[in-house]
């Protein structure tokens, strides 16, 4: 048995063995990147510029861009690293860098998403009291909140599951440190704790999508009840990027988790891992901008003044609109 803490390294799973596929898996990891970080950028560029985004759902949008630009920085990069460079290392307290910031983002991420649902059931349900429930002080103290509980959660598991002794070796079978295959490691006694945590926070996440669905029974309920279908379409229509992003989400992550060990494979894993982890930042900033008008006008503002700012003065920077 040996201290986790005395751990020089561990192994993350490679992606493939010949050099030619590497090459391909870091190209594509850098394309994805570059989307997300691009989507995701101009996303709280407009945010930030338009006044017309200076609403609840605009702040927690940009809340949400924030913590997708987390999740891809924080497994991406060390995953093209060892594909460019032919390596399958990481170092101990890299490890544990990357399980608290998942855990961070991931974990304010979702939280964020059910503040979201909050914000659609309120507008639709209860617009006469839009303003009160969520005023500017409300709608911050909220983003705080779900900061600060994916930071409590991500503290919490991260220490304790590197203070577990591990006993099997230190080869992960995954593309970046993840909790479920650390404790592969741990000796079997020793994961009591951690599994308890696991299960107050898949009680916590249970709760809030209870509450999501529960929300969305309400939303679709009054939005049956508008008379005109004109009403009702553009009611239902600021409702879809909101429930797309959740069951993309949702359904990524608990099937990359909770599928049955009977399908379970090497190369299923990673490919589902990369599903949850990768594609869900890159592919929310589409999904929203699609759908939202209102973001979709400030985005071609903002585009606009940038070729503007090119075209007549190639020297100077994008101030976005005015």
């Amino acid at each position: 048995m040996s201290n986790s803490s005395s751990m020089p390294q561990f192994l993350l799973l490679a992606f493939a063995d010949r050099r030619e596929l590497q090459l391909l898996h870091f190209w594509l990891f850098l394309a994805i990147s570059l989307a997300a970080l691009l989507a995701n950028a101009l996303i709280l560029s407009a945010v930030a510029w338009d006044h017309h985004l200076h609403t609840p759902m605009g702040f927690f949008l940009l809340n949400l861009s924030l913590t997708d630009l987390g999740c891809i920085c924080t497994t991406v990069p060390k995953a093209m690293h060892n594909s460019l460079w032919d390596t399958t290392t990481i170092s101990y307290m890299g490890c544990a860098a990357q399980v608290f910031l998942l855990i961070f983002f991931l974990g304010a991420e979702y939280f964020l998403l059910t503040i979201m649902c909050y914000d659609r059931y309120v507008a639709i349900c209860k617009p006469l009291h839009y303003g009160t429930l969520l005023g500017s002080r409300a709608c911050a103290h909220m983003a705080a909140a779900a900061w600060a509980t994916g930071f409590l959660s991500a503290l919490l598991h991260t220490a304790n599951t590197f203070s577990l002794p591990l006993c099997q070796g230190n080869a992960l079978g995954q593309f970046f440190c993840e909790i479920p295959h650390i404790l592969k490691l741990s000796c079997s006694h020793s994961k009591l704790r951690e599994l308890g945590l696991i299960v107050v926070g898949a009680c916590s996440g249970f709760g809030c999508f209870i509450f999501i669905v529960f929300s969305y029974v309400q939303i679709f309920r009054a939005v049956l009840r508008i008379p005109s279908q004109q009403g009702r379409h553009k009611a239902f229509s600021t409702c879809l990027p909101h429930l797309a992003v959740v069951s993309l989400f949702l359904s990524t992550a608990a099937f990359a988790h909770l599928k049955p060990p009977s399908i379970s494979s090497p190369s299923l894993d990673l490919a589902l891992s990369v599903l949850y982890s990768v594609v869900p930042p890159a592919l929310n900033p589409l999904i929203y901008s699609l759908r939202n008008q209102e973001l979709k006008d400030a985005l071609r503002k903002l585009m606009t003044g940038c070729f503007s700012e090119v075209i007549n003065s190639p020297s100077s920077a994008c101030y976005g609109p005015h």
